[in-house]
Order: C-alpha cells, then sequence, then structure tokens
C-alpha cells in the first residue's frame, strides 16, 4: 500500500469499521476527548508504527515520531521544538502515567550515525538531529570498538533509548512527576529479526524480553 488511491480505499474500509452504528470507539472519543495513559516516543521508520506493534486501538497511545525515536534535553525556547511540545502536552495537559522510548533494529538514523562516525554535515539536517545520539555512538566506540558491524549497531540503538530517558529527567515537570510517582518511565527496543520485545532493567543496567 502506498499509491494515493489504496491510501483513500483504506480510509474507506477503516470508515465502515468505525463509524458505523456499533461502533462506539470514535464517538467516545469525540465526546469525552481523549485520555490516554501512556505516551510513546518512536521512531518514524515505517515498519515501527507503535500502535500496530503494540495492538492498540484509537485512543490508547499519544505517540511521538521522529527520526530514531530521540529526546533532546531541555533548552531555551529558541527555535522550534516539535518533539519537546509534545511531550509537554502529553504530561501537563493530558497528565500520561507512562512515557516509553521504543527504540527498534535496524534503525537507518543510527545506522546513519555510525558510518559518519559522528562526522556533522552542515548541510544535513539529519546529522545535526543524531547529534543527539552522540553519547550513546561513544559509548560503543569505548566498549565495543572492534565488534562487528551488527552487535554494535544494536549496542548503540539501545544506548540510544537510555540517552534519551536521561533527556527526559532535565525537564522539570517530568522529573518532579517522576519523583512523585505519578509518571513512569521506561525504554523498550522491538527486535524486528526476532519478533521480541525488550525493556530495560535498571537492576541488570541491560534489555531483557518482556
Amino acid at each position: 500500500m502506498g499509491a494515493p488511491g489504496e491510501l483513500i480505499e483504506g480510509f474507506r474500509r477503516f470508515r465502515a469499521r468505525h463509524f458505523s452504528e456499533n461502533d462506539a470507539i470514535y464517538r467516545h472519543l469525540v465526546t469525552d476527548g481523549q485520555s490516554p495513559d501512556v505516551l510513546i516516543v518512536a521512531c518514524c521508520d515505517s515498519r515501527v508504527d507503535p500502535a500496530i506493534v503494540l495492538d492498540c486501538a484509537p485512543g490508547d497511545l499519544f505517540v511521538i515520531r521522529n527520526v530514531a525515536n530521540l529526546v533532546p534535553p531541555a533548552e531555551d525556547r529558541a527555535g522550534h521544538h516539535g518533539t519537546t511540545a509534545a511531550l509537554e502536552y502529553g504530561v501537563r495537559i493530558l497528565h500520561v502515567k507512562h512515557i516509553i522510548v521504543l527504540g527498534h533494529a535496524q534503525c537507518g538514523g543510527i545506522r546513519t550515525l555510525l558510518t559518519t562516525q559522528g562526522a556533522d554535515n552542515p548541510n544535513s539536517f539529519i546529522d545535526d538531529w543524531m547529534r543527539l545520539a552522540e553519547p550513546a555512538r561513544q559509548e560503543v566506540e569505548r566498549t565495543l570498538p572492534d565488534a562487528p558491524p551488527a552487535i554494535r549497531m544494536r549496542a548503540c540503538e539501545q544506548h540510544a533509548v537510555g540517552v534519551s530517558l536521561q533527556n527526559l529527567m532535565t525537564f522539570p515537570w517530568i522529573r518532579e512527576r517522576v519523583e512523585d510517582g505519578s509518571l513512569t518511565l521506561h525504554g523498550w527496543y522491538f527486535d524486528i529479526e526476532n519478533g521480541q520485545l525488550l525493556g530495560y532493567n535498571d537492576t541488570a543496567h541491560g534489555f531483557e524480553k518482556l
């Protein structure tokens, strides 16, 4: 699927399924508004749609998608901060109870970061964005300098999830809620090759099957 005509046909099937007299999901969402408990920061990779991967219904998730599922640290208000604005809306307006950073295998953004060795191309928006994950690349270079590319890639993808979790705590309105117990942060990793979902375990300092 991908051509506009196919997408329109898909919308017609969606409409028939969710806007029939017997389907109350959207009537409820229109009347009562959205109230998701979970905010997910996911990659814009077309293979990693959180609602599909996690088999969720409309209204279940508040989703932020960007290249490599990265969260920038708290910064001044100069410029445009789409990811930060969405985080603020989810936390301060919707009062979500969980934030999940969902990394994944075969991430193109992480591959770019590793293959360019962190080099900055001033004409590339991708390079500028991926500098957020530079601590993850440096950790891989420090601990796995001679490992096979696939091992380095997976390690960098998972370390990048950790970088985003650390950056989330730089926002006062996130830190306060984490510390008072009203908000919990999670680091997850979708292993596309093996069809597995892994979660970061603070105690073991690594990812394990969920």
